[in-house]
Order: C-alpha cells, then structure tokens, then sequence
C-alpha cells in the first residue's frame, strides 16, 4: 500500500527483478514503439533499473538480427532491430527466451538511447527510469479510516508491513475519539523518516477496527491503490 508495491522479486547474481506499477511508453520516430502498464523493473547494475516490456505490450516489429549475446546472470538474449513507421532502430531489442530469471521469458528490453522518447505516466524520463524506491508494506486488507479535514488512513496489518524496516519510538499521541498512538521510525537504508507510522493497539470502542493496525502518513510516502499511484495530500502533517 505505501511506497513502491511488488508482488513478487527474483534473482540471479546481481541481477534482480520486481514489477513495476507506472505506465511507459517508448516512442521511436514519432512512432508508439512500446505502451505497457506492466513494466518489469530489472536491475542489471546496483544502481539504477532497466525497463523489460511484456512482448505484447511492443506493437513496434522486432526484426531477427541472428546475433545472441550471453549474459551469465540473465542466459542468451536474441538481438533484434527495432523497425516501426519506416524508421528502423539497430539492434535496439532483446529477448532472453530461456532466461533463468523466468519474468526475463516473456519480456522485450529496449535500449534506451536508441528510442527518441520515453514516459513513464505522462512525465518524460531521461537516461534511465527512476528508482522506485523501496517497498515497506504491501496489503490487500487495508482498513480505510476517513476523518473531517483529513485525508482518508489505510490501516494494515502489521504482518503486511516490512517491520525489520520499523524502529520504536518514544512518541505516543492522543486522540479523542481513538485514544493513544505509539509511533515508529522508518529506516529505509536509504534515509530515516521519525515516527512516520503508527499504530493504537487498544483504541476506544469506537475505533476497534483499527486495532493493532499499522497506518503511514501518506502525504510522506507514495501510496498505490491497485496499481495506481495517489497523489500526495497536503495537510500540516506533509
């Protein structure tokens, strides 16, 4: 539910894959090579991800070069010339068929400086796409909270929540008509966020389905309802 969602990773080596949740389009002589809401996220280098596009999703021909290329952590990649509107792109795409990272089968890389453009959602993305950042909770049994003036809370179970990512605070607030919350701090590795989650393990009776529920401020963190990433609420907690 909060920050970047996957369902499910895998590995080999350094190369690790997870699913991504924006749509990206890659576009090659004013042409829509490729237009996927179901982008792998592969990282091939520790620092940043590649796109891998399913197949379907590249309605551009992908034309047999003959050439394969061995990857020792991916397998073969059969090389293709990327041909669409009269424009063709030279060995702009990739396929690994019998990939021992199984996401790997069925999915197209394109190269990223051989594509004029490319966007994730509506927004132009230049030399590589974004790191989504890390996964903190992911959860298909959220209880939403709605209070006056607030945005609405998603509530979740703590089992659906990263807790290694979690430290306890010392912080309790008090809520009238929830009682008493005690607060954690979120340390992603990448950065420490103080009492960005909290929890009300015994609230009033009034608020007894949210017990033992974990809630993040989302105007803090990217926050995706099936798939679809929320805008940011401003509030005086952002």
């Amino acid at each position: 539910m909060t920050q970047t969602t996957t369902t499910t990773t895998a590995s080999r080596g350094r190369v690790r894959t997870e699913p991504g949740h924006k749509r990206v389009r890659a576009y090659l002589g004013g042409r829509l090579v490729a237009d996927s809401r179901r982008p792998l996220l592969v990282w091939e280098r520790p620092y940043y991800p590649t796109y891998y596009l399913p197949a379907g999703d590249v309605p551009a021909e992908l034309v047999p070069t003959g050439r394969v290329e061995h990857s020792p952590s991916r397998g073969d990649a059969e090389i293709y010339d990327v041909r669409i509107g009269g424009v063709t792109a030279a060995g702009a795409a990739r396929r690994h068929p019998e990939s021992p990272l199984e996401p790997l089968r069925d999915a197209v890389r394109l190269e990223w400086g051989a594509m004029d453009e490319w966007f994730e959602e509506d927004e132009p993305v230049y030399t590589h796409p974004r790191d989504p950042g890390v996964v903190i909770a992911e959860s298909h049994q959220p209880r939403v909270l709605f209070e006056t003036n607030l945005p609405p809370r998603y509530y979740l179970p703590i089992t659906d929540v990263r807790m290694e990512l979690l430290r306890p605070s010392t912080t309790e607030t008090h809520c009238p008509y929830k009682g008493v919350a005690t607060y954690w701090t979120l340390d992603t590795g990448r950065g420490v966020h103080p009492d960005a989650v909290w929890i009300y393990r015994s609230p009033f009776a009034e608020s007894q389905k949210i017990a033992g529920l974990a809630c993040f401020y989302n105007e803090r963190v990217d926050l995706y309802l099936d798939g679809v990433l929320q805008e940011r609420p401003r509030t005086h907690f952002s």
